[in-house]
């Protein structure tokens, strides 16, 4: 089975396997990817609500690895009906595929190449450079936003 990400509504995705998304994919479409969205709902794919416990688990996995500030609840939600299905999750997303990789969830890209490595992202305050292994809403030493960064530096 495959569970698909908007992306693969946008580019016109095509499967002959057994597709699955969320309700949440739906409010992210525009024009025509969601007459296509709709097409498939009424050709029997299967629109999925994960359990909260799973998409507590996915947010946890995002957060430990530094994804969780840029992934929206439709993203996490994608994850954990991934995860709840053991499918395939069909994205270009970085991030989400840098999430299912920890939670041993197959990705399948669509127009973009996959990640190369899974990243543990750090973050550095913007204003006295200070890093960090967690996300804060601020630099809990001179008060100014902290920004992404890779630790390896690439």
């Amino acid at each position: 089975m495959h569970v698909l990400d908007s992306s693969a509504f946008i580019t016109e995705y095509h499967t002959t396997d057994e597709t699955a998304t969320t309700p949440s994919v739906r409010e992210e479409l525009e024009g025509e990817s969601v007459y296509r969205y709709d097409a498939m709902e009424g050709a029997g794919m299967y629109v999925h609500a994960p359990e909260e416990g799973t998409i507590q688990r996915v947010s946890r996995a995002a957060d430990n690895s530094g994804d969780g500030g840029v992934l929206s609840e439709t993203d996490i939600g994608l994850l954990a009906t991934a995860f709840e299905l053991d499918a395939t999750l069909v994205t270009d997303d970085y991030a989400m595929q840098n999430v299912a990789g920890r939670l041993d969830v197959a990705i399948e890209v669509i127009a973009r190449e996959g990640i190369s490595e899974q990243r543990e992202w750090s973050f550095q305050c913007q204003g006295c450079g200070r890093e960090f292994e967690e996300d804060k809403e601020r630099c809990p030493i001179c008060g100014s936003d902290l920004s992404r960064k890779n630790p390896s530096g690439a």
